[in-house]
């Protein structure tokens, strides 16, 4: 395997330190929820914070992975579509959550949903990248 382009490499050196410090700051919050929250929260916002830190966790995975995919396989508009749609739905998913379980007004969890169809969107770009090398 020849090595990838520098653009490439460091398009997916970005998703890779992205995911790793999103996947930290998960496993913080996660901490933090399990030992600081755990005694004011009620057990529908704990279960609610918990929700956004897996779903954190999983799509900072993702990003790892798409850098990783990058890699591996020809360049196509999809692959850094599905980076940037992983990031925005962390930020919107979990971030509302979070800050709806830390006080935030409850109008908030109107922009989780944004968040939930950016996740879709992302795997949808990801599959799509990935048929192209079907073809």
């Amino acid at each position: 395997m020849s090595p990838a382009p520098a653009a490439v490499r460091t398009f997916a050196l970005r998703c890779i330190v992205a995911g790793a410090l999103l996947m930290l700051l998960g496993v913080i919050l996660g901490a933090f929820g399990a030992h600081a929250l755990q005694q004011t929260l009620t057990l529908k916002q704990l279960s609610s914070y918990q929700t956004g830190v897996l779903y954190q966790q999983l799509h900072s995975l993702a990003l790892i992975l798409v850098g990783i995919i990058a890699l591996v396989t020809p360049a196509s508009r999809w692959l850094p579509r599905a980076a940037v749609l992983f990031g925005v739905g962390i930020f919107f998913f979990s971030g509302s959550i979070y800050a709806m379980t830390l006080g935030a007004p409850r109008w908030l969890g109107m922009v989780a949903p944004m968040g939930g169809i950016s996740f879709m969107l992302a795997w949808l770009a990801l599959a799509l990248h990935a048929g192209k090398g079907i073809r």
